[in-house]
């Protein structure tokens, strides 16, 4: 994507812990095997500001604090936890929100197994521009589809 350098280690960085708010989150609905509840989806939810409130305080070269709360924001607005939008949404988080859905969606989780790399590939592609940014979707898709990235699974 032609990022420099400080925003590929901010990225690296809160990549790392970007999910360290849930936490927060009781294991019993991290790990539930059915759908969630609204409520349960609600508790869910707060990580990412539960995330930046463990962290805004620590100093960082980068702005990790922020990247962690924005990783579930979407280009249109209808992401969590502020309903961010556009270029109002770190460049780092975009990059972690794709990376993040294509992480999700193609690894078993225990509600469901893996929905494999072709649906996932399809699912950014066709959302990008609209949930996704464009640019890191092309950048995700050239990595998967032209370069032979492929995620390895932890058992």
């Amino acid at each position: 994507m032609g990022l420099p350098e400080n925003k590929i280690n901010g990225i690296r960085m809160a990549a790392m812990i970007h999910d360290i708010g849930k936490i927060n989150v009781p294991a019993e609905i991290l790990n539930k095997p059915g759908k969630l509840s609204d409520i349960e989806f609600k508790i869910i939810k707060t990580h990412p500001e539960a995330g930046y409130n463990i962290l805004k305080n620590i100093e960082f070269r980068y702005p990790v604090a922020q990247i962690v709360r924005q990783h579930h924001e979407k280009i249109n607005g209808s992401g969590y936890p502020r309903g961010l939008s556009g270029d109002d949404i770190l460049i780092e988080a975009r990059v972690i929100t794709v990376a993040d859905v294509v992480e999700a969606m193609a690894t078993d989780r225990p509600y469901r197994p893996s929905l494999g790399m072709v649906e996932t590939l399809k699912e950014i592609e066709q959302n990008a521009g609209t949930l996704y940014d464009p640019d890191v979707v092309s950048a995700c898709l050239r990595l998967f589809e032209e370069k032979g990235f492929q995620l390895q699974q932890v058992r």
